[in-house]
């Protein structure tokens, strides 16, 4: 998933898988593996199979006489009771916030930390006013919320500039969120070629540049030193300062992103313009955290050096660390959502999945475990007399049960019901598998083939396992 950080470039960012953006919940974004302990005979912790590629059998219990056990390539053939696995719902866009409106169809929420910049910009722009328009008086301050309010829709217009495009060129957008340090636009996919992804990140600034034209314009049409004139010139001066910093050559920057389709189109690879770019744009970070005070304290920025003491210098140095660290963070967000997105294709359900044995719902626990042991199979699935499956064995419920109480135990008070987001298909893979997964959250899912035949059982714990794995290659 794409986003736009800061004031609109757009960013690899949640959730997550995305993470979106937002964490995922089974796997998470950060995934923690967690281990069951192993008691015999209980299934064992899953090893990822491929047809190819069978279970190794297990110990299991000596069968009763006369009774052939059956071969470990050999898959029950129960029916899933449909022809195909139905579609996952996707999950609900994660809330940022105040919806303020759909334009184009994609939601914008004011987060909670726009009313502290609100307040601040007020704050400072009144100050400002108080100096330049004395004869305000207190009413200075409705005149600075305006203009943090009018700041903000251009930051939004922004932002649409990117959803506009984003749109065009058939990327879905999750939501626009107007936060404390600009906006974000949360873009679920990527681009598939550099031309795209430079037009994509080059509309924001673009935009920004027209706004400041725009207000340049209405300024010649008004007297200088009067509130019109005062608002449209700091309108302007705002718009410029959007338009510079997100030109700049680093991610999560549109800058950056810039770069990175340049670097892109050179080499053909994606992954080496993403490098590239996040490490001009720590280069960047570190730059802004030293030169932005330096560059203050010269007076370089049209303030008087003399008077940049005390609070001033504080307050300068806050600000460049705050930017270096978003502009730090980002850069890093932005490579590991890259190596993400290389390694994503490597989550295959068919490959992650357990093999599975089906028993009816009056099976004792030792006899089910018997029968998957035999059949060098690590999960259990409950069915009715025609062999549709009604629930899944829970294998942290297993370990639960002391070994001596397990042939009295009957599998179905084990088991968890199946809902519709729990049957996903075999052929499910990368993004795809993770969206299954996130849309509904639970420790085991049915695994059936496009015919409707029952494959096996996905732990989300394997999921989880296989994409740290994944993880940790080096590209």
């Amino acid at each position: 998933m794409d986003e736009s950080g800061g004031s609109g470039q757009p960013r690899s960012g949640t959730e997550e898988p995305a993470s979106h953006h937002a964490t995922p919940t089974a796997p998470s974004a950060n995934p923690a593996s967690q281990e069951p302990s192993d008691p015999s005979p209980a299934p064992e912790a899953a090893t990822p199979h491929k047809d190819e590629d069978p279970h190794p059998r297990t110990p299991a219990d000596t069968p009763p006489p006369g009774e052939q056990p059956p071969a470990a390539g050999d898959r029950p053939l129960a029916r899933s009771g449909a022809a195909k696995p139905p579609k996952p719902p996707k999950p609900p866009a994660p809330r940022g916030g105040l919806l303020m409106g759909r334009p184009f169809g994609v939601p914008v929420y004011v987060a909670p930390s726009w009313f502290l910049v609100a307040a601040l910009i007020t704050w400072v722009f009144g100050g400002q006013l108080d100096r330049v328009l004395p004869e305000l008086g207190a009413a200075r301050y409705l005149v600075s919320l305006f203009f943090a309010v009018a700041f903000y829709a251009s930051v939004l217009v922004h932002e649409l500039a990117h959803t506009v495009a984003a749109l065009r060129f058939k990327l879905p957008v999750r939501r626009i969120q107007l936060q404390f340090f600009g906006g974000v636009s949360e873009i679920e996919k990527e681009s598939d070629t550099p031309g795209r992804e430079f037009v994509l990140a080059f509309v924001g600034p673009l935009l920004s540049l027209v706004l400041a034209g725009v207000f340049y314009g209405a300024m010649q049409a008004v007297e200088p030193g009067t509130v019109p004139g005062v608002l449209l010139a700091g309108l302007m001066i705002s718009n410029l300062i959007v338009a510079a910093f997100n030109l700049l050559p680093g991610l999560p920057l549109d800058g950056g992103r810039m770069l990175r389709a340049v670097v892109w189109k050179i080499t053909g690879k994606p992954m080496s313009g993403t490098v590239a770019a996040a490490w001009v744009g720590r280069a960047l970070a570190v730059s802004v955290l030293i030169g932005l005070p330096l560059l203050t304290q010269s007076g370089a920025l049209g303030s008087n050096a003399e008077d940049n003491v005390g609070m001033d210098t504080v307050m300068d140095a806050l600000l460049a660390a705050i930017l270096a660290a978003i502009i730090w963070t980002g850069a890093g967000n932005s490579l590991r959502m890259a190596r993400l997105r290389e390694h994503l294709p490597e989550l295959r359900a068919r490959s992650l999945t357990r093999r599975a044995v089906p028993v009816e719902g009056d099976t004792p626990l030792s006899e089910a475990l018997r029968r998957a042991n035999a059949a060098g199979a690590r999960a259990l699935v409950v069915v009715d007399a025609d062999g549709t499956p009604l629930s899944l064995v829970r294998e942290t419920a297993i370990v639960g049960v002391p070994e001596h109480r397990r042939p009295w135990v009957a599998v179905s008070g084990l088991a968890q019901d199946l809902t519709e987001g729990m049957r996903v298909s075999a052929e499910l893979a990368g993004e795809e598998l993770l969206e299954a997964l996130r849309a509904a959250p639970a420790t085991e899912y049915l695994v059936v083939e496009e015919t409707g035949e029952i494959y096996g059982v996905l732990s989300a714990a394997d999921v989880e396992r296989a994409f740290v794995k994944a993880m940790a290659r080096p590209s």
